[in-house]
């Protein structure tokens, strides 16, 4: 049996990712933009509801992962306030103008989120060096990095998953995702040895996870 985050772009998912056994829920906001920072009041009423862990992503647009001072700024704001919800961790991911892991700021928000843990998120993808980039992510104190391998998705990225699950060697958590589904969780499993999985479970092209699909990947 799989450990399995749900990223949950509305209540509704984080609700049905909660009925149907997924051991973590990862909240934001922006579907379309690949995740943005969740709504305050959203996230509220949430955590009065579901009692297990929600991580929530602090991200506060869509694009690139190289903020301006204003919108640092506003990360920080953000986490501050999420924090104040009794959420049981924060995803995010900052990286430099030359596509590396900005060691300086990520620390920042990591020191923010104490003693929450983090998870770097799949700026992870676009940042240079494989082994480099892992290295950098544990310095910075996460706890996590979700990714698909840094390629489009977790079976064309399934070698590097095998690679970053021996070179982290227990020391960050690989959580692989990135286009995985009940379909292809298996396979991915076997090949790379992770043990967190990480899916929308959205089966439709809509923007709601399927129950069917959430208790699937949890029973693979």
């Amino acid at each position: 049996m799989s450990k399995i985050e749900i990223a949950c772009f509305n209540p509704e998912s984080a609700m049905t990712a909660f009925e149907n056994r997924a051991d973590r829920i990862e909240l934001c906001d922006g579907l379309n933009e690949g995740g943005t920072t969740p709504d305050f009041e959203t996230t509220k009423a949430l955590r009065e509801k579901i009692n297990i862990p929600i991580f929530v992503m602090i991200r506060p647009r869509g694009g690139n992962f190289t903020y301006s001072d204003a919108e640092f700024e506003q990360m920080k704001k953000d986490l501050k306030q999420l924090k104040s919800l009794k959420v049981d961790g924060f995803v995010f991911g900052i990286l430099n103008e030359n596509d590396e892991v900005n060691v300086e700021q990520n620390r920042i928000l990591i020191e923010m989120a104490d003693p929450l843990p983090c998870t770097f998120h799949r700026a992870f993808d676009r940042a240079k060096n494989l082994e480099g980039s892992l290295e950098k992510v544990i310095d910075c104190g996460f706890k996590t990095i979700l990714t698909s391998g840094q390629k489009p998705n977790v079976s064309e990225g399934k070698e590097n998953l095998k690679k970053l699950v021996e070179l982290s060697n227990g020391r960050i958590e690989i959580l692989v995702g990135g286009g995985l589904r009940s379909t292809n969780i298996e396979e991915i499993r076997q090949f790379t040895n992770a043990g967190y999985f990480h899916s929308s479970a959205i089966t439709d092209g809509g923007a709601f996870a399927n129950p069917d699909e959430v208790l699937s990947l949890k029973n693979s």
